[in-house]
């Protein structure tokens, strides 16, 4: 476990790992497990100090929420109409992060290999599988009706005939049912017992309809989610063994005869995706390259294009990714052209095309966080400070 700060002052380390690197068309990839390559802030145009301030900032703005998930997560529903905690939990670690630039870790504190829940950063992976699908040709256009290919009863409705996989994955579905013992009213942030709009037209964070875009997607694949994602994504590029998905214990469903778990895209009601810092950093570097691997096109431009586009209706949001875009911002303190995948206290990805710049964020205060990225951002340009 790395319990200490380590910006990295030393060239005979980079040297030594230097025999090992993985340099593609002039970019590196870091190798499979903890041997990803360290750089001194300088070596990749940082700033040491001003970096050193950022980490120092972020340990010092820890979230002050209880580490005993047992007991935080049912407390943190309990005003809720719905409030039954139905996955499972894992008591949180301390504040810990990572800033990749150019590929090489540059900064790098806490326990950074600990598995620790993510909440709803889960919900970009639950969109990269739908990339997957597209990418394959599992799914035909995202403007396609969902009950064109899932026939488990969720999409007869004809409110619900109507939703397609681009709605599902914007948030702007307004899918109405009941899925795991959880009515899409239990997550409707306007007024529960507010009338549905048309597909399309509102947009609404929904943990039950991220849940059913899941399910969908399980129906797509034939198969576990968890299965095709570290098949497709995570071992190809090199995380460990160790992050794993949960669903719900109501949330199995009979798939060819087998008794196979929908997975969560969050832990809102437990579950959800755990995985380390350094995980979720291969996770994002992956977005950051566009989609690529070293040689190879994991996901195709186009996805990471579609993923990153800005919703009509909520320019902050594009396919479960947030935006800094023209028609809004998530965290001003950012890139115009930065990307999150977020989740509940205060567990980020942050992707910052412009910087070359990938950091993760765990358990860092909400209210921090717009500083901590304006810090990180002054340093990866020193010479505009």
């Amino acid at each position: 476990m790395r319990n200490h700060v380590t910006i990295l002052m030393f060239a005979s380390v980079v040297a030594a790992q230097a025999a090992g690197a993985q340099v593609v068309g002039g970019v590196y990839y870091p190798e499979p497990g903890a041997a990803w390559q360290r750089k001194r802030p300088a070596d990749v145009g940082a700033d040491s100090a001003a970096l050193a301030q950022a980490v120092a900032f972020a340990r010092a703005h820890e979230i002050r929420i209880r580490r005993d998930m047992a007991a935080y997560v049912p407390e943190s529903v309990k005003d809720e109409p719905y409030p039954e905690v139905l996955g499972p939990t894992t008591d949180r670690g301390g504040q810990n992060g990572i800033v990749v630039r150019r590929g090489y870790v540059v900064a790098e504190w806490g326990e950074t290999d600990r598995v620790d829940m993510t909440f709803s950063v889960a919900k970009s992976y639950v969109a990269t599988l739908a990339g997957l699908a597209l990418d394959r040709g599992r799914i035909r256009s995202l403007h396609d009706p969902v009950r064109e290919y899932v026939h488990d009863g969720g999409f007869d409705s004809p409110h619900n005939a109507k939703i397609t996989w681009h709605q599902m994955l914007n948030q702007t579905s307004e899918w109405e049912g009941t899925l795991w013992d959880k009515p899409d009213a239990a997550d409707r942030r306007e007024g529960r017992d507010r009338a549905l709009r048309e597909p399309g037209s509102f947009w609404e964070y929904n943990d039950v309809r991220v849940n059913r875009t899941a399910l969908a997607l399980l129906r797509v694949w034939n198969e576990p989610l968890p299965a095709v994602l570290r098949r497709e994504i995570m071992d190809p590029i090199g995380a460990s063994s160790t992050w794993v998905w949960h669903g719900y214990r109501n949330s199995y469903v009979d798939l060819n005869g087998r008794r196979v778990q929908s997975v969560s895209g969050g832990g809102h009601w437990g579950g959800g995706l755990w995985a380390s810092t350094r995980d979720h950093a291969r996770f994002g570097y992956l977005y950051l390259r566009r989609g690529r691997w070293k040689d190879r096109q994991l996901l195709s431009e186009r996805w990471v294009g579609l993923a990153t586009t800005p919703t009509e209706i909520k320019p902050v949001y594009g396919y479960m990714w947030w935006l800094n875009s023209p028609g809004g911002q998530t965290h001003p303190g950012a890139t115009p052209k930065s990307s999150f995948a977020r989740g509940h206290g205060g567990n980020t990805i942050w992707i910052a095309p412009e910087l070359d710049l990938v950091v993760v964020t765990r358990w860092l205060d909400n209210a921090a966080t717009d500083d901590f990225m304006r810090i990180v951002k002054e340093a990866m340009t020193p010479s505009r400070r």
